[in-house]
């Protein structure tokens, strides 16, 4: 009888576990910072550079800042040396003036209401997980018209003229219309460019190559001088009104130049598909072309979006005063004059905030809507 010897076990090798060099912050630092000579180079001037320009920054900006003063000398006689740090206190005496610009101070709930409405407007925008989201985009479609009806007033309100308007409030009106209705007209101007009727083709063509072609300055300049040259006599059209046209269109040709070029990138195979699922155009674009062409135009969109916000501070050539404009307005101020640095920091950081949000936003919609082709 033979007896069967039980099989034997194959030992597994032992794991064996990478470098901690190569691995963790370490392996990062030395795959990205210091991996060739030129990267150590240049890593080790970076961090020289940061080490000598933040402290002295920082300590700058808020270490040694005074934030209470009620003029400029009263500021430099509270630092060891004169002009040696931040003199925030001239940003916060002119708060509501950089916000409210020359809007009457009754009135300012207005405005506060409105910034609230905006932030409730743009929720289901942002946020597609809203609960009963299709009545917020209808808010949000008729938000332009109840913040025009609350700022400007009037159906029981008091009315409140536009060259009151100024500082952030001017900034977010252009910027918030401008990209609002922009991208919608700008969608319809691409699709009219690549449209089979001739008329229309050209005329879109017309219009977006005119306004390309022409500086933003120089329509702006166009709709507060020469536009009334063109209208009847004794017709009033509202400066305000006019610039919200003018920025509008501008970016508009800007983002329907964008939106061809993301339908161009879709294949054909696109079209033959919904030809044969039986859709006729609108409902092809609707439903199949124009959701991919806008995923691939989303950075390029976006960057438009950006350009048109920093556009707004154009205003101030035609006697707005946007942010800009009230901050060499108030340096004009012999109580505060020389404080020019802290005016300009505090208008960067707040362009800045605004951009770098609908940059990561961006970001955001890339990656959620990004299916790999």
């Amino acid at each position: 009888m033979v007896v069967e010897k039980p099989s034997q076990q194959i030992k597994q090798p032992p794991l064996i576990m990478p470098p901690r060099t190569q691995v963790g912050v370490i392996g990062w630092m030395r795959h990205n910072l210091f991996s060739t000579p030129l990267n150590i180079i240049l890593t080790c001037l970076s961090f020289w550079f940061l080490w000598i320009a933040i402290p002295p920054l920082f300590n700058w900006i808020f270490l040694d800042s005074i934030w209470i003063a009620s003029s400029r000398k009263e500021c430099w006689a509270k630092m060891a040396v004169p002009e040696s740090a931040a003199c925030w206190a001239f940003i916060l005496d002119r708060i509501n003036l950089f916000i409210y610009g020359f809007y009457p101070e009754n009135f300012r709930w207005r405005i506060n209401v409105s910034f609230i409405l905006l932030i409730l407007a743009t929720i289901p925008v942002l946020y597609d997980k809203m609960p009963r989201r299709k009545l917020g985009l209808l808010f949000s479609l008729l938000f332009p018209f109840l913040a025009g009806w609350l700022l400007v007033g009037g159906l029981g309100l008091p009315v409140v003229p536009t060259h009151k308007f100024g500082g952030i409030m001017l900034t977010l009106i252009i910027g918030v219309t401008g990209i609002s209705f922009s991208l919608p007209i700008g969608i319809l101007l691409a699709l009219g460019r690549k449209s089979k009727m001739p008329v229309l083709s050209i005329l879109c063509i017309l219009f977006i190559e005119f306004i390309r072609g022409v500086p933003l300055i120089a329509l702006l300049f166009i709709a507060s001088t020469m536009l009334n040259y063109f209208l009847p006599p004794g017709t009033v059209f509202d400066l305000l009104l006019r610039v919200l046209i003018m920025v509008t269109i501008f970016s508009a040709a800007y983002i329907a130049e964008v939106v061809r070029g993301g339908i161009q990138g879709i294949p054909d195979g696109q079209y033959e598909a919904a030809n044969s699922l039986g859709l006729n155009y609108f409902k092809a674009h609707y439903l199949i072309i124009l959701p991919q062409a806008l995923k691939i135009s989303i950075p390029g969109i976006v960057n438009t979006f950006i350009g048109l916000f920093k556009d707004t501070t154009l205003v101030l050539i035609i006697g707005m005063l946007d942010p800009l404009g009230i901050g060499r307005a108030s340096l004009a101020d012999a109580v505060w004059a020389g404080l020019a640095r802290e005016v300009y920091l505090f208008i960067a950081f707040f362009f800045f905030i605004c951009c770098f949000g609908m940059s990561r936003y961006s970001l955001y919609l890339e990656k959620k809507l990004n299916t790999g082709y």
